[in-house]
């Protein structure tokens, strides 16, 4: 599956209620999630890891949707046609 076709995926099964709840409020939701991530990588259990790394997408995908982002698209511009610089020296 690419993104777009899992952008896609997420807008038709949540776009509804992600409108009604508003952007703030699925940030939430988003950050929520990210939390759950922090949990599961703590558990080292990668099953759940994996699980929460879905979510995570699932939840960035819903914002996206909701600012009208095309992410596989801004991803491109950023990281494939060498937009991309490095902010850290890691």
């Amino acid at each position: 599956m690419e993104i777009k076709e899992a952008q896609e995926l997420i807008r038709e099964e949540f776009y509804e209620t992600d409108s009604k709840r508003g952007l703030y409020p699925t940030f939430t939701w988003f950050v929520e999630e990210v939390g759950e991530l922090a949990e599961a990588l703590l558990s080292g259990k990668k099953e759940l890891i994996e699980d929460e790394v879905a979510d995570v997408f699932a939840w960035l995908l819903s914002i996206a949707n909701l600012l009208d982002i095309n992410v596989e698209e801004v991803f491109k511009k950023k990281y494939v046609d060498g937009k991309y610089k490095r902010h850290s020296p890691l």
